[in-house]
Order: C-alpha cells, then sequence, then structure tokens
C-alpha cells in the first residue's frame, strides 16, 4: 500500500514531465488570465489581425500607422491567453483493487503524474473520486506549491463498493470547474455499459478523455488462471466456476474485445477520446510517448 507522495510521484519522473503541458482540442474562455492560447481576440502580446474601427471601441488599440498611410481607423486584435481547467474522475470501486499492479495504485499514479503537469502549468486543477454512493472531491488547485497536497489527497482515497458510472458523471457534470480537460480513469467494468454516463459529461464544455485502465491479467486471464477455478464478482460477490479451457479463454477474449469496441463506439459518438491500457505499462513510455500520440500531451 503507497503511504508516501513520492511513491505517487519520484523525484525522476517529475523532472521528465516538467516539459509537458495538457492539451485542449477546443477553445474555452478562461476566468483568469491563465497560459493557453485561445481564439479569442482580447488583450495579450501576441498581435493577431485587424478590424475596423467601430464608435466606442478602446482608442488605445488603433494603428495610428494605418491611419496615417489610409486616413482610416483599424484596432489591432490580439490572442488573448486564457485559463484551463484539468479535471479527474477516478473510480474508486471494489473491481479496481484487483491486478498486479493493483489498478486502483495505477490510477492514482496517472492522476497523480497529470495532476502535476496541469499544476506546474497554472491550470486549474480538480480531482472526483466516485465509489460506492460517495463523492469526493478536491477542487480549485493551481500551482507547483500545490502539487503536495494533491499527492496526500490521492493516498487517502480508499477503494470499495460499487460504481454507479452514470450518476458518478452527473455529479461531476453538475460539480464542475467552468470549462476545461476531463480525464476519466477507471477500468469501466459496467453491466449496463458507459453511454448514459458519457453523454452526461459530453456537450458540457469538455474536453473528455476516457482512459479504461486494466490489469495484465484480465487482458491475458491464462497467464494466471489454470484448471478448475472460482471466480468471485468482486462488486455483487457473486461466484461461478469455471474451467480454464483454451474455448473458455477464447471466448472470455472475445467478450473482452466486445466490450472494448461498444466503450469506444460510445466515446466516438459523444466526442469522447477513449483509449486501453494496461496497468504494467511503464509510466515514463505512458506519459512521455503514447498520451502525446493521443494527443492528451504535448
Amino acid at each position: 500500500m503507497m503511504k508516501r507522495v513520492d511513491e505517487l510521484l519520484d523525484s525522476r519522473l517529475m523532472a521528465r514531465l516538467d516539459t509537458l503541458d495538457v492539451v485542449s482540442r477546443k477553445v474555452f474562455m478562461g476566468k483568469v488570465q491563465g497560459e493557453r492560447r485561445s481564439r479569442r481576440r482580447g488583450q495579450s502580446v501576441e498581435f493577431a489581425d485587424f478590424r475596423p474601427y467601430v464608435p466606442g471601441d478602446d482608442l488605445r488599440f488603433v494603428d495610428w500607422n494605418i491611419y496615417g498611410r489610409l486616413d482610416r481607423l483599424f484596432l489591432k486584435l490580439f490572442l488573448e491567453e486564457e485559463d484551463l481547467s484539468l479535471l479527474f474522475a477516478i473510480d474508486c470501486s471494489t473491481s479496481m483493487d484487483a491486478g498486479t499492479p493493483r489498478k486502483f495504485d495505477f490510477v492514482r499514479r496517472l492522476a497523480m503524474s497529470l495532476g502535476y503537469i496541469g499544476l506546474v502549468n497554472q491550470s486549474r486543477v480538480g480531482c472526483f473520486a466516485f465509489g460506492g454512493d460517495r463523492v469526493e472531491r478536491l477542487t480549485g488547485l493551481r500551482g507547483r506549491r500545490r502539487v503536495r497536497e494533491l499527492g496526500e489527497w490521492l493516498l487517502s482515497r480508499e477503494s470499495g463498493g460499487a460504481f454507479d458510472f452514470s450518476k458518478a458523471m452527473r455529479t461531476m457534470a453538475l460539480g464542475g470547474q467552468g470549462r476545461g480537460v476531463l480525464v476519466v480513469l477507471s477500468d469501466f467494468m459496467l453491466a449496463d455499459g458507459a453511454d448514459a454516463g458519457l453523454r452526461a459529461i459530453a456537450g458540457r464544455g469538455f474536453d473528455v478523455f476516457a482512459i479504461q485502465c486494466l490489469a495484465p491479467e484480465e487482458v491475458e486471464p491464462a497467464s494466471v488462471l489454470t484448471g478448475d477455478v472460482r471466480l468471485i464478482d468482486s462488486e455483487l460477490g457473486t461466484p461461478v466456476e469455471v474451467s480454464m479451457t483454451s474455448r473458455v479463454i477464447e471466448a472470455y477474449a472475445e467478450r473482452l474485445r466486445q466490450h472494448t469496441e461498444a466503450l469506444r463506439d460510445a466515446s466516438v459518438r459523444r466526442g469522447v477520446t477513449f483509449m486501453q491500457v494496461r496497468t504494467d505499462m511503464p509510466m515514463d513510455d505512458l506519459l512521455l510517448t503514447y498520451l502525446r500520440r493521443r494527443g492528451l500531451l504535448k
């Protein structure tokens, strides 16, 4: 069990993450000046374009050089820097206890790494943890000095209970901090599917990334299970007797493929970027290569 913040994010990886930033594919309206370039025209230092003057415009932004040449008034337009919210939704249900490495530990490490990237780039960072009927949240973080606070909060979360995904996402949508990037970290082992939950958060100003985190044993059960075994649903507690024959393993692989495709299709319909990663994937490779290639980081 992890007890220290440096177990979530060590100094070696932290130094490598200092060069990264979170990417938003959408244009958001920030409440305070931040470090994201927006297509909204404002009063920052980067010139963008001109437009004709209309009565009531601020004369400080008139280009007098153009007026001297054309005898017409034009206003300078600038690219305005905007603020970005970076939010996480972490699955704390009982199923996240499974796996080696444990899925719950993996998603906390990933949330810590992404949260660190957001904080050092002056994004507003918030985190929601869902498990059973509880919703726990930490919001309003900004700046490198809040890194330890995020880490200690993640370490204090516990897994356990069933996970009502659609209810959790509705809560997330209602309690979100403005607009920004929302990263959902879960195994997405949902009996009712993910469509209703994704619908609750799509189209609400969030640029949504759904990352399905699976343990190696879930992807390749034959590596750990052989012969006759008794499996127990971690959340419902119902047992099932299974003989791990090649036919059963093939059927399981097909069901997992269908489940993943259904998640991917639901994500595409809602404008959500869906990814599947294994918990044994090195965090360096995940952050510095895979998530950059998929457009979450740059």
